[in-house]
């Protein structure tokens, strides 16, 4: 009773949390989290309902999180199933019912649906106990669901999830929900400005968004990780992080469509303008009202500047878009190694590594061995070196981020 008074506590706790979290992708990570956690989970996963199909976005596995080196993350299958009766997610989506099994491997046969071994034998992993609960909103929708694994007693001994539990998890999961569709909201209104853009550009689709975005976090994860900064911080930080990068283009908005859907070269003047969109879309965040507006700003602005200084724009006065500091060529003085935002330094990488690994209008998608090559070229002169070598590190959680959001039609 006193550990379910602590959870009940938590859950109001998480409440408050879970809405100052913006992004979905963050927030459905930390739902998953504390679902475990106040179970004492040992793994889960956590789908959302995307037209007549279920999409994984995250999972979680302690045990085979042990197994890996500090400061690495599983890595796990991007899939979509079929919305039916037959599997349990899929039927806990159909039917908007908590299914809790004792043990996988003992469904009665007369059971709807059934579990497939071949994800145990995949992972090297024995699934026993289930519990999966739906994120069901006010109207009665089920948006998606959380299904968690594998409870734990206190001695580690995989036990069953309780009725007690099922209370628990659901009334965690309708507070969760409230958070998530409001998270929905603001994904969905930044990708209405993503489309704004996108009438103008066409790469700047909600899919280049979003992967630059997710590289983004994963470097910053690591390099957080690298340097011991505290969990609330990166919490906070990846969360704008992932927002901000999101934006980090929308000044193109005010560009010219001969510039910006030319498919050949530009040309000195063309080029000129160009570059105009990095303060343009810092503009954008000027008035500034809280942090993602500041970060928003230093990607916005610094996206294109090089560690070696021959980057753009410069040390500009973003209203005017006038040279503060200029170069021997009368240019604006270019930004040099780390007086270049950490956001920006990030956010660079990631952008020119989707870029390369993309077919645009003016170039084919690249070979994934010919990217990697130019993205070590260009370590020490574009790129921050030490953030090259983070890249490398998490680049199998990259090229997962890639799959999830992949052009329907590359």
């Amino acid at each position: 009773m006193e550990n379910n008074s602590e959870n009940i506590k938590r859950i109001l706790q998480l409440e408050c949390e879970f809405n100052r979290i913006q992004d979905v992708d963050i927030l459905l990570e930390r739902i998953l989290t504390e679902a475990r956690n106040m179970l004492n989970a040992d793994a889960g996963s956590i789908y959302i309902v995307e037209g007549d199909k279920l999409e994984i976005k995250f999972s979680q596995n302690e045990t085979k999180q042990k197994e890996l080196p500090p400061g690495q993350k599983l890595i796990y299958s991007i899939f979509k199933i079929n919305i039916n009766k037959k599997t349990i997610s899929g039927y806990v989506a159909a039917t908007g019912e908590i299914v809790n099994i004792p043990d996988v491997y003992t469904i009665p046969a007369d059971a709807p649906y059934h579990y497939d071994p071949s994800y145990d034998k995949l992972a090297g992993y024995k699934t026993g106990s289930m519990l999966s609960i739906p994120l069901t909103s006010s109207t009665g929708k089920t948006i998606g669901l959380i299904q968690i694994i594998n409870k734990k007693d206190a001695k580690g001994k995989i036990i069953s999830f309780t009725k007690d539990d099922e209370l628990l998890v659901m009334h965690f999961a309708n507070n969760a929900t409230v958070a998530l569709q409001r998270a929905q909201m603001t994904r969905a209104i930044i990708l209405r400005m993503i489309k704004m853009s996108a009438l103008r550009d066409p790469k700047e689709t909600g899919m280049h968004v979003n992967r630059v975005a997710g590289y983004a976090v994963e470097i910053y994860e690591r390099y957080a990780n690298k340097y011991k900064i505290t969990e609330k911080d990166v919490q906070k930080n990846r969360d704008i992080l992932r927002m901000a990068a999101m934006l980090h283009d929308v000044g193109k908005i005010a560009i010219s469509d001969t510039i910006l859907k030319k498919p050949g070269k530009l040309n000195k003047v063309e080029f000129d303008t160009m570059k105009g969109h990095t303060y343009l879309g810092a503009r954008l965040f000027i008035d500034k009202q809280s942090e993602f507006d500041e970060i928003a700003t230093q990607i916005a602005l610094t996206h294109h500047e090089k560690w070696n200084g021959q980057g753009y724009p410069g040390h500009i006065n973003i209203n005017t878009g006038k040279a503060k500091k200029k170069d021997k060529h009368g240019n604006a003085k270019g930004l040099k190694g780390q007086e270049i935002p950490l956001w920006g330094r990030i956010v660079a990488i990631a952008d020119v590594y989707d870029a390369l690994s993309s077919k645009r209008v003016y170039k084919e998608k690249w070979e994934q061995d010919r990217v990697l090559e130019e993205i070590k070229t260009l370590s020490g002169s574009s790129f921050d070196p030490e953030l090259v070598t983070i890249f490398f590190e998490v680049l199998p959680h990259i090229k997962q981020i890639s799959d999830r959001y992949a052009e329907e039609k590359e």
